[in-house]
C-alpha cells in the first residue's frame, strides 16, 4: 500500500516499553485494514526538529489515532507528559483550521479507562472517546470498527479475523527475526513495519513471496 493521504493513519500513542504491545498490535491492525501507519518513529533524522516532523506527519494522514492514557507523573520530575493530548490538539486543530483537505479529517481517541479522560481533559468530553483497558485485542478491534466507518471501504477484514492473523504472526515474528540473525528486542518501528506488510502481503497473496534470506514468510 503506497502512503498517501487517504491511506495514512497518524498514530500518536506513548513511547515506553509497556506500551509496545498495544502499539504493535495498533500497527497491524492498520495494516490489515489496508491502511499505512505514521509515527514519529519512523524517522531518526536527528537534524529534523521534532514537532516539525510530527506536524508534517498529521497533514499528510487523513485518519488520526491518538492514545491519551499516559497522564501519570514522571517519577524523576513528578510532572505528567503533555505530548499526546498536544497532538491530538494539532489534529483536531488541523481538521477545524485547515484547508478543504485537511477538513475531512477523522480521529479515534483512545484512553485505558472509560469516562477517566473526564477528569484531566474534560473539553473533548464531546468526541467518542474508546478505552481498550491495556488490552491489544481491544485496541485493535477499536481500530477495526473505527476505520471500516470512518473510511466506508469494503473490504476490511472482522475484527476476529484480524485477530487470528495477529496471533499468527506474532508466532512467526521469532523465526523472521532468526533468520535475519536479529534478537527481538533489536527490532526497531520501521522493522516491525516492514515485517508486518510484507508478512500480510505474502499471506493475503503467496504470488508474490517476500524472501528473508531465502526463507518465504508463506512457509513460516
Amino acid at each position: 500500500m503506497a502512503a498517501s493521504y487517504a491511506n495514512n493513519v497518524f498514530i500518536n500513542c506513548p513511547f515506553d516499553d509497556k506500551y509496545t504491545p498495544i502499539r504493535d498490535a495498533i500497527v497491524f491492525a492498520v495494516f490489515d485494514c489496508g491502511f499505512v501507519p505514521r509515527s514519529a518513529l519512523e524517522e531518526e533524522d536527528s537534524g529534523d526538529v521534532r514537532f516539525d516532523k510530527i506536524k508534517n506527519l498529521i497533514s499528510a494522514s487523513k485518519f488520526g489515532i491518538h492514545d491519551i492514557s499516559r497522564t501519570e507523573l514522571d517519577s524523576a520530575n513528578k510532572l505528567p507528559r503533555f505530548n499526546m493530548p498536544l497532538e491530538l490538539g494539532v489534529f483536531i486543530g488541523a481538521a477545524r483550521f485547515g484547508d478543504s483537505k485537511q477538513k475531512n479529517k477523522t480521529t479515534l481517541i483512545l484512553d485505558k479507562e472509560g469516562y477517566r479522560y473526564q477528569n484531566y481533559m474534560s473539553d473533548i468530553a464531546s468526541q467518542d472517546i474508546r478505552s481498550h483497558d491495556n488490552d491489544p485485542s481491544q485496541a485493535m478491534s477499536h481500530v477495526r470498527n473505527w476505520l471500516n466507518t470512518a473510511s466506508g471501504r469494503q473490504t476490511i477484514p472482522g475484527g476476529a479475523a484480524i485477530s487470528v492473523w495477529y496471533e499468527k504472526f506474532q508466532q512467526d515474528l521469532s523465526n523472521i527475526c532468526t533468520e535475519l540473525d536479529l534478537a527481538e528486542e533489536e527490532v526497531t518501528y520501521n522493522d516491525y513495519c516492514n515485517f508486518v506488510s510484507d508478512w500480510l502481503n505474502a499471506q493475503h497473496s503467496c504470488a508474490n513471496k517476500p524472501l528473508w534470506l531465502g526463507i518465504n514468510v508463506c512457509q513460516l
